[in-house]
């Protein structure tokens, strides 16, 4: 440690160190999905000469920014007062509820895009238990399931955010005299700005790339997505290489404007009104808000997330089960593929924590100057600005083009790459949260870099780290599309899932299987992740304790 310690106040070594990590970023991440792309610019032509396949195409990339935009503003405007009660709240279900924001992370995505048609369009859906009309696939289920899957992303970021903010500023202003709502407002969201636009995108991104959670709620509808999927199923390669291009420019070019102008701009309305702040910061107030967010939480995105267990429980009685712990049949296969998901998941994690770091730290200590960060966050968004499963048509064409890596650590890759940016992101955000000052302090009284890192950044953002390994894990365990476009001979869990959804009522699997197998996967994931939480929390609950304006509005 002592050695490491002293090789961090080389500047060769800290440059090495950035180099390799930015080489490993560029040739590993950035580099396949790009080359994979490219690759098909010369069939643009199937697309430019056909007036009806550009209206479509057009149609789609317009719904898929539409559909992203509206569903990341109301993910902030939901997400931040749960994220708020996790970080700050006192009662005794925070653990509970913190672990229940990750059920939609656990369940793969198209067993979740099923699981919330039953939930809306099915004879047992809530609109019909409420004497309301289902909705059939189309729109107004595309927005509710991307808002189920998404919200969760702006939860474990902002929790993230909350937690390793320094609260000083908020007692010296209700010191003062300030109330609570108005302290949030004007105080505390202000100073957590990079988390909000980090929250932000990473929602934006997440509703722009997911592919097997639409396809089954889509209908008639098409996004960029599903133009893309649809493309692919018909041959038509030149429209799927067009759509997927102009997503990744306009892409890009929108993450860099929000990421400059959402830093620079002021946080409207900083006049206070106290009386009307007062009402809102008062005790009945905030159980109010904190029943309509949990009411929001377990209606539109829970109980949709978790609605396919309900048919798990026909397993108990028609023998399913047995079979199952028994491994017979396809549940070999199953459970093995259960040991490569969770293995697969591992690796990506690790690595992506490995090589992730360096790079947020250079982009939340804006180490490549202004332009040269800006270029590195918009890259570092790519991989989940492509559709997953164009991401994983490309990657596949990239590393198969080689022939010299085995098909297991082609997956591992494949995650890593898809995954990167949930870990980046995260900890850029809580990193360019933390004052420099303090580094500052510590640099001049002596301390050297790697001694700073360990002792005061990494410290101090010891949850986001846990956040952005939680989202990385969790993306990879479930991830579909780009699975399904690589595995050749191996299939993940998720894949072997999308199958037996597929088979339902044809004789290939069934009902019960599905929702079982899907089950085995959201409990084993679950308590995994419940027992990490719990790790991470032990002796730490000081934390939480109650005292931030959104958490009590007294």
């Amino acid at each position: 440690m002592i050695r490491i310690d002293r090789l961090s106040s080389r500047a060769m070594a800290k440059g090495i160190l950035y180099a390799s990590m930015l080489l490993f970023f560029i040739t590993f991440i950035m580099l396949p999905p790009i080359v994979g792309v490219l690759s098909r610019l010369s069939l643009l032509g199937q697309v430019l000469s056909d007036p009806v396949l550009m209206a479509r195409a057009s149609s789609s990339i317009f719904w898929s920014f539409a559909v992203a935009l509206l569903v990341s503003s109301l993910d902030l405007l939901t997400g931040i007062p749960l994220a708020w009660f996790i970080a700050r709240g006192s009662s005794r279900w925070i653990d509970v509820v913190d672990a229940l924001v990750d059920i939609p992370f656990i369940i793969p995505t198209v067993a979740l895009g099923f699981s919330t048609l039953l939930f809306w369009g099915s004879p047992t859906s809530l609109p019909s238990l409420l004497g309301l009309p289902k909705l059939s696939p189309g729109l107004y289920t595309v927005l509710l399931l991307h808002f189920a899957f998404s919200f969760p992303v702006v939860v474990r970021v902002m929790v993230g955010e909350f937690l390793s903010y320094e609260r000083i500023y908020e007692t010296a202003a209700r010191t003062l005299g300030a109330r609570a709502l108005t302290v949030a407002r004007t105080i505390t969201l202000p100073m957590l700005k990079p988390g909000l636009v980090a929250a932000f995108l990473l929602s934006f991104a997440r509703s722009l790339s997911e592919t097997g959670a639409t396809m089954m709620v889509a209908g008639p509808f098409e996004n960029g997505a599903i133009f893309i999927v649809r493309a692919r199923e018909e041959g038509l390669e030149g429209p799927m290489a067009f759509v997927s291009l102009i997503l990744i420019l306009a892409s890009v070019a929108a993450f860099a404007f929000v990421r400059i102008l959402g830093l620079r701009l002021r946080f409207p309305l900083q006049r206070a009104w106290p009386r009307i702040e007062g009402i809102l910061s008062s005790q009945e107030s905030v159980r109010a808000r904190d029943i309509a967010v949990m009411i929001i939480f377990a209606f539109l995105v829970l109980l949709p997330s978790v609605f396919i267990i309900l048919p798990a429980l026909g397993a108990l009685v028609d023998g399913t089960l047995g079979r199952a712990l028994e491994g017979w049949g396809a549940w070999g296969n199953f459970w093995k593929a259960m040991l490569l998901s969770y293995g697969i998941g591992i690796l990506a994690t690790i690595l992506n924590i490995a090589t992730g770091l360096p790079v947020a730290i250079l982009i939340a200590r804006r180490k490549l100057g202004l332009f040269g960060t800006v270029l590195l966050d918009a890259a570092v968004n790519l991989p989940i600005i492509i559709p997953s499963v164009a991401l994983g048509a490309s990657l596949s064409f990239f590393w198969r083009s080689f022939g010299l890596l085995p098909e297991f650590w082609i997956l591992v890759l494949s995650h890593a790459t898809i995954t990167y940016t949930y870990f980046v992101q995260a900890m850029a955000a809580a990193i360019e949260g933390l004052p420099e000052e303090m580094e500052e302090a510590a640099r001049t009284l002596g301390s050297r870099p790697f001694n700073i890192f360990r002792r005061i950044t990494l410290s101090l953002t010891k949850y986001s780290v846990f956040s952005g390994a939680l989202l990385v894990f969790t993306r990879s365990i479930n991830e579909t599309g780009a699975a399904m476009a690589v595995s050749r001979e191996l299939k993940t869990a998720p894949v072997i899932l999308v199958e037996w959804v597929k088979g339902v009522g044809t004789g290939v699997g069934g009902l019960s299987e599905s929702a079982l197998g899907i089950s085995f996967l959201v409990l084993t994931s679950f308590f995994a992740l419940l027992a990490l939480r719990l790790l991470v929390y032990r002796g730490k609950r000081g934390g939480r304790k109650a005292g931030g304006a959104f958490a009590s509005f007294r």
